[in-house]
C-alpha cells in the first residue's frame, strides 16, 4: 500500500472495517493500534488491495486468465473471460443479483448446465467450460474487443440491469446474456434445485477479461489463503525468483473482530523488527512494530471505524 514498509515480516489482509462495526478491540489490542503507525490512505476495493502485494507485467488485472491457469493450467492458449454462474431474482424495479459463483453446484450439475450453452457461445467464437463448478470461463481470441464488465463485488446485491455493458460491443454481450438466461431458466437441473430449496443458476456474470500476465511478482514470499484469486496469484509468483521474504495471511473471510485478534497478536510476536502490517480492504492500514510499546503518550484506539 502507499508508503507501506518495503517488506514487513507479516501482513494481514482484512475486510473493510465496517464489517467490524460495533465490535470494539480489546484493551490490549486497542493500545497496540493506538501506538502503531497509521499508513497513508490507499485505494479501496479487492483489486486495489491485492495489487498492493502483487505486481503484474504487463500491468492490468486479468483475473479470468489468472484463475484459469490455477484451475486448468491452459491459460496461455487464449485470452479469457469469467462467465460465472449467478442467481438473479426479479423484483419490483429490476433483477437483484443474489449470488455469483458459489451456489453449491456439484461438478455434474455444472457440466449439465454448461452443456446447452456450448452451442450459443461456441457459435459466437467464445467456447465455454467449467473446470470448477463455481468458476466458468469463455475462451476468447487474443484480439477480441470487449466492453467494460463490472466486477462481482459491484454487481452482487444490486440490480443486474445497472451493470450491463453498453455501447456497440455491449449490445452483443447483452444479447448473449439474454439467450443464456433463457436456456438456463428452462434447464431441468434448475427445476430440480428449486424443488429442493436450492437457488437456481439463471444468469451469468461476465468479468475479469484478459491474457495471462508474463510475470507476477509478490512482495512477500509465502501466502496463506483459501480464496481462489489470491491462491492463483501466489502460485504464479512462486515461479519468479524476485519474490520477497515474509508472509501474507488472508483473513478477509472473518466476520468477528474477536477472531482476528488472536491471529494479530500471534503474528506480531513472530514479526520481529520488520513488523506487522494490517491492510484493510477499505484502504486503511497500520504498521505495528515491537518498539512502539514505549509510546505511552498515545491513546488506545477507541474503535476500528
Amino acid at each position: 500500500m502507499a508508503d507501506a514498509p518495503a517488506g514487513p515480516a507479516i501482513a494481514l489482509l482484512l475486510p473493510e472495517r465496517r464489517r467490524f462495526a460495533g465490535q470494539a478491540p480489546s484493551p490490549a489490542v486497542a493500545r497496540l493500534l493506538g501506538r502503531a503507525d497509521a499508513l497513508p490512505p490507499a485505494q479501496a476495493g479487492e483489486r486495489a488491495q491485492l495489487q498492493r502485494w502483487f505486481e503484474l507485467f504487463p500491468r492490468g488485472w486479468p483475473v479470468a486468465a489468472i484463475t484459469r491457469q490455477h484451475d486448468a493450467g491452459d491459460a496461455g492458449l487464449h485470452a479469457w473471460l469469467r462467465a460465472d454462474p449467478a442467481y438473479v431474482r426479479p423484483d419490483m424495479t429490476g433483477a437483484r443479483v443474489l449470488a455469483i459463483g458459489e451456489l453449491g453446484l456439484s461438478p455434474a450439475e455444472a457440466e449439465a448446465l454448461v452443456q446447452p450453452l456450448r452451442p450459443l457461445f461456441g457459435d459466437a467464437g467464445f467456447p465455454i467450460s467449467a473446470p470448477v463448478p463455481s468458476r466458468w470461463y469463455l475462451a476468447l481470441p487474443v484480439d477480441a474487443r470487449l466492453p467494460d464488465f463490472a466486477p462481482p463485488e459491484a454487481v452482487l446485491g444490486d440490480d443486474l440491469f445497472l451493470h450491463l455493458p453498453d455501447g456497440p460491443e455491449g449490445r452483443r454481450w447483452r444479447a448473449l446474456l439474454n439467450e443464456a438466461q433463457v436456456l438456463l431458466h428452462n434447464h431441468p437441473v434448475n427445476q430440480t434445485r428449486v424443488a429442493a430449496g436450492k437457488p437456481p443458476v439463471n444468469s451469468l456474470c461476465f468479468w475479469g477479461a484478459g491474457r495471462l500476465p508474463d510475470h507476477v511478482r509478490a512482495r512477500l514470499r509465502t501466502v496463506a489463503t483459501d480464496e481462489p484469486t489470491l491462491a492463483a496469484l501466489a502460485r504464479l509468483a512462486q515461479a519468479n525468483p524476485g519474490t520477497g521474504e515474509g508472509r501474507l495471511l488472508d483473513l478477509r473471510h472473518l466476520r468477528e473482530w474477536s477472531a482476528v485478534e488472536p491471529r494479530l497478536v500471534e503474528a506480531l510476536a513472530q514479526a520481529g523488527e520488520a513488523g506487522l502490517v494490517l491492510d484493510f480492504a477499505d484502504g486503511t492500514g497500520w504498521w505495528l512494530r515491537a518498539g512502539q510499546r514505549w509510546r505511552f503518550w498515545r491513546r488506545p484506539l477507541a474503535a476500528l471505524a
